[in-house]
Parts: structure tokens; C-alpha cells; sequence
């Protein structure tokens, strides 16, 4: 390493060598002429779930294709399209299944109206945070479950982000109890959306540029997103001041990469390692730029007179139960859900023992002392 320099130790994290030559560093300012002799120049496209004004969800793809430009000196070279210029956003997984694009980034739980187990690939009610789905799925055995599912859909599955635990929304009015849930219109999809029926809410799904008006007008009367910095953008807070947390139906939502089958295995192998680091960086990326943005967004809010609350227990409490309820019926009647829901069960339960140990004892502390 030491004699190869920076272009060759480029070369060696793709498993290459500068033509097999160790003898001779390559110059920094050009190494990609020397490691990628040979191989071929791909385009490809990605068609994004998300608008470009939702820049760091977004730019998680942008992030990808810079990288990939970088370590194969442009050969390999990803065009993002935003939602809605290729295919809308919520047809992203279908345009990559059908090979219309070669990839796309987007959120598995986009597409349980398919079957409820794609949640599994980004986030179920009261499931894992951010840092144990990583776990599960890096360590824990969960992206060879979740492939072996995404493959009935031609596609293969690659870590692209994850926004950390998501808000429970913005209201018109306080939610304290039950009571309040009855009747309640809120803008909400997915398994959450299915839970919170069976609490007597009516959900609605409702594109994001029409939240504001529809909270404005009355139409519904609370609405979720994401989390302080996107929600700022929004607006919401003119309209329905009361925030809520936390968003019990996305602990720790993943956004995928996902790949058509047969574009991947064309890929030379030096590609797929550096697509592989490359999409790693961008999921790392989006957390922690999360993590920094939103603390400053929602102090701004709150300057903006947010009144911002957590769910009651009783609401948290019966929102669990109604969660175990509707899983076992879905096992009863769903194999694919039924394989993977009881390793990520059994998975949820030893990491909430760990995390109640070292993490949750020092952020209690830390918390009350803030």
C-alpha cells in the first residue's frame, strides 16, 4: 500500500491492481487510466421516489452516482431523475422490475399494497430503529431474507439511507386519548394507516403537495411526514401547530437501491464492489445529516410556537397491540411475511434487551440532564 499510492490503493479497494504492476506507483492525479483498462463504459438511469426538494432523501442517489463517477473515472455513470420525470414516484420499483430503468431509489414499504411483507424491507410499527435494522440486516441474516423476497419482484436490494425515527405528525388539534383517534383524518399509508383504522381513524392517502391545503381547509385534520427538517419546508406548523412524537410506524425506515437482476449480472465485478462501498457511504451519509439537520429545525420551530408533545401511553399501548393483532393475521394467511416476520421478531426482542442495557441507560441519563 504504501509503495502503491493513493491512485493504487484506489485500485486495490475494487480488488484490482494498477495492471498488475506493484512496483510502480501510479501518479495520484491519474490512477483510474491505469486501474480501469479494459473495462467497459455503462449508463445507467435511476429514477427516484422523491422530488429534488426533499434534498437530503434525494440526494442520497446524487451521492451514489458521484462516487461511481469518481472511482471508475466516469465509466460507470448513473443519470437521477426526480420523481415524476422518468415514472411517478410511487412506480419507481415497478419501472426497475419491468427493466425499464436499471435501478431506482425508493422505500420498500411504498409497495405493501403488492404484499404487506415489502415493510419489512424499510420499517413495521414498533419494529427496529435505525441503528438495529443496519444490524439486521448487515449482521443479522436479514438482507439474505429480504432478497430472497426481491427476487420474485427481479430485483436485488442495496442499503441507499435511512431518515431515523420519523414524527408522528402534525394536528389540528391535541390527541391525548382514544377518544380523539375516533373519527380522526389523517394523512397516512401503509401498515401505520392500517393500524390506526382499526383505532377508529380514517386515513387518507394524499400526494405531499397537497397536505398543506387539504390541513388549511379542514379536509383532514392531521397529517405525517417525515421529521423536523423536511416538515419545516412544508409548512405544516401554520396550520396544525401540534407535533407529535414519536412516529411509531417508521422506527428506523431504510430507503433502498434496488437493481434489476439481469442489469447487475452484466456488471463487471470491479463495479459491483464499487457500486457496493459507493451506496454503503450514501446510507451512512443520510443518517447522520439528519441527525444534524433536524435538531437546528426544530428549534426553529419551536421559536415559531410548535407545541410539541408525545403520544400518550394509552394511545402508544393500544397502537402496539392492534400492531401484534394484525401481524399474526397476516402470518396466518401470508407465508413470505410469515418467514420473515418471525426472524425479525425474534431479532426486535434481542436488541431492545441489549439496547435497554448500555445505549438506553446512558441516553435516559444523558436526556435528564440535557
Amino acid at each position: 500500500m504504501k509503495k502503491a499510492g493513493a491512485g493504487v490503493a484506489a485500485g486495490a479497494a475494487l480488488g484490482l491492481t494498477a495492471c498488475g504492476k506493484s512496483e510502480t506507483a501510479a501518479p495520484a492525479s491519474a490512477p483510474a487510466a491505469a486501474i480501469h483498462t479494459g473495462l467497459p463504459s455503462i449508463q445507467w438511469r435511476m429514477t427516484s421516489s422523491f422530488p429534488k426538494s426533499i434534498d437530503t432523501l434525494y440526494g442520497s442517489a446524487e451521492l451514489l452516482a458521484s462516487r461511481l463517477r469518481e472511482i471508475t473515472d466516469g465509466r460507470f455513470d448513473i443519470r437521477v431523475f426526480p420523481a415524476g420525470e422518468l415514472v411517478p414516484g410511487l412506480q419507481a420499483l415497478d419501472a426497475v422490475q419491468q427493466g425499464t430503468v436499471e435501478m431506482c431509489h425508493s422505500c420498500s414499504y411504498y409497495y405493501v399494497g403488492k404484499d404487506k411483507t415489502f415493510a419489512f424491507g424499510t420499517a413495521v410499527p414498533f419494529g427496529l430503529n435505525a441503528r438495529q435494522m443496519d444490524a439486521w440486516i448487515i449482521g443479522g441474516g436479514g438482507q439474505e431474507l429480504l432478497d430472497e423476497f426481491y427476487g420474485n419482484y427481479n430485483v436485488y436490494s442495496f442499503l441507499g439511507g435511512n431518515t431515523g425515527v420519523q414524527m408522528g405528525g402534525w394536528y389540528r388539534k391535541q390527541i391525548n386519548t382514544l377518544d380523539d383517534i375516533n373519527g380522526l383524518k389523517i394523512r397516512i399509508a401503509g401498515i401505520g394507516g392500517e393500524i390506526l383504522a382499526r383505532m377508529g381513524a380514517i386515513p387518507q392517502q394524499i400526494a405531499g403537495s397537497d397536505i398543506y391545503p387539504s390541513l388549511e381547509k379542514g379536509t383532514i385534520d392531521a397529517a405525517e411526514w417525515v421529521a423536523p427538517y423536511d416538515d419545516e419546508k412544508l409548512g405544516f406548523h401554520k396550520v396544525a401547530p401540534n407535533y407529535y412524537a414519536p412516529g411509531w410506524w417508521e422506527p428506523g425506515p431504510v430507503v433502498h437501491f434496488f437493481v434489476n437482476k439481469a442489469e447487475w449480472d452484466k456488471l463487471p465485478k470491479e463495479y459491483q464492489a464499487a457500486f457496493r462501498a459507493a451506496s454503503r457511504e450514501a446510507h451512512i451519509q443520510m443518517t447522520a445529516m439528519y441527525d444534524h439537520k433536524n435538531p437546528q429545525a426544530l428549534a426553529r420551530l419551536l421559536s415559531q410556537g410548535v407545541k410539541l408533545q408525545n403520544f400518550s401511553n394509552e394511545i402508544m399501548k393500544k397502537a402496539y397491540d392492534v400492531s401484534r393483532e394484525l401481524y399474526e393475521e397476516e402470518a396466518g394467511k401470508n407465508p413470505a411475511w410469515a418467514k420473515i416476520h418471525a426472524e425479525f421478531e425474534k431479532y426486535r426482542k434481542s436488541q431492545n434487551a441489549w439496547f435497554s442495557v448500555a445505549e438506553g441507560s446512558y441516553d435516559r441519563f444523558m436526556q435528564s440532564v440535557r
